[in-house]
């Protein structure tokens, strides 16, 4: 490695990164392959920037065409406790790993703006910084620099960090290393497949996000297919399964950053308290968290589902009279929602007794549908 390209890392560990590798950009790119057919079969759903930006994100260079190498930086944000515990208190709410603290893209944008400052000041390249919010394929990058490597859910895997890895890239006009692309070390193993509650993937290494929990909870809008209520159990703001039981964890270390560290009372949100929550308390309770990107509609969807999945098992009155008000919520997915969550819990007389009395003045007719389609069994 040359001596400037180890300075770079160097700084870049002094600003809190705990991996940072280069990578010369390949004329041909095997992952630009794998794009086209995800989205020709239409796995990306309603992402629909996937499609618009398809050619741009292709290849870094077709976003910038002066760019000749990348360097791929990781920021560890490990937890320090087993993700999928709280998946067992179905009166809780379970919150992604990675949302649980502070967003991750203010964090680490500046620290990128930071290590690129301090590279231009070095070598007047020319460059540009990255982080989850353009057309740019972060993880094969990753990859082909040998930070990780895609498992077989589609995610990058750590020899070191396991699944816990934030990535950020700076594309730059000039190659000043290049290290050794990490090889595919899953083998046989299909934890991550088999763990999945809607079984998302298709094969190996073959996501259909429509189906994934993750993609549901956070980009999609509207009321979803029934198949997968059920199947969320608590899980309000993406889903952990895959990356969690993942082996390479056992190598994996909680991280330091405070920022990134499980907020206070984050781990014991109950959700016949955020049920009620109005814009205001909402947009409070998630300050500067990337919860609070999916709006107040969306984050109440998941929450009644998953309501009505506790619902289901404790059949607690006062559950059902947290839920009966939420029939009166101006939106009308939430009240969908609510509808479906009372079915859950209530008895076929009861569920019957509070259709009659809310279906003459409901005009929506995604609701209507909830209302028709009869006590759950």
């Amino acid at each position: 490695m040359s001596d400037l390209a180890a300075s770079i890392r160097q700084q870049a560990h002094v600003l809190g990164f705990s991996a940072a590798r280069f990578a010369a950009l390949p004329d041909v790119w095997a992952a630009s392959e794998r794009l086209q057919v995800f989205v020709e079969a239409g796995f990306h759903g309603e992402m629909t920037w996937m499609e618009e930006t398809l050619e741009r994100r292709k290849h870094p260079r077709n976003m910038w065409s002066g760019a000749q190498s990348a360097l791929v930086l990781g920021y560890n944000y490990g937890p320090d406790s087993d993700p999928l515990a709280l998946l067992a208190e179905t009166d809780t709410a379970s919150i992604s790993v990675y949302a649980r603290g502070d967003d991750y893209h203010e964090l680490i944008k500046k620290k990128l703006k930071q290590l690129a400052t301090w590279i231009v000041g070095q070598i007047g390249c020319e460059l540009k910084v990255f982080v989850d919010t353009a057309p740019l394929m972060e993880k094969p990058l990753a990859a082909l620099a040998g930070l990780g490597w895609q498992g077989k859910h589609t995610n990058l895997v750590s020899r070191e960090f396991g699944s816990w890895l934030f990535l950020g890239v700076i594309l730059l006009d000039r190659v000043i290393a290049e290290d050794t692309p990490e090889r595919d070390h899953c083998g046989s193993c299909r934890a991550c497949l088999d763990i999945c509650p809607t079984n998302a993937f298709e094969g190996p290494y073959r996501l259909d996000a429509r189906k994934c929990l993750s993609y549901l909870t956070i980009e999609y809008r509207g009321p979803w297919p029934e198949i997968y209520r059920r199947a969320m159990g608590n899980r309000i703001y993406g889903c952990d399964d895959c990356l969690a039981v993942c082996p390479w964890n056992k190598f994996a270390s909680a991280t330091h950053e405070i920022k990134l560290q499980v907020r206070e009372g984050f781990e014991s949100l109950k959700l016949t308290d955020l049920v009620g929550l109005d814009d205001a308390s909402f947009r409070a309770l998630f300050s500067k968290s990337p919860v609070k990107r999916i709006g107040r509609e969306s984050f109440l969807r998941n929450v009644h589902y998953a309501l009505g999945n506790h619902f289901r098992v404790s059949r607690h009155p006062e559950t059902g009279a947290v839920l009966e008000r939420s029939l009166d919520e101006e939106n009308p997915v939430v009240r969908g929602a609510a509808v479906w969550a009372l079915k859950q819990g209530l008895g076929p007389e009861a569920f019957a007794r509070l259709r009659v009395q809310k279906v003459a003045g409901e005009t929506d007719a995604d609701v209507l549908k909830e209302w028709e389609g009869g006590h759950a069994q």
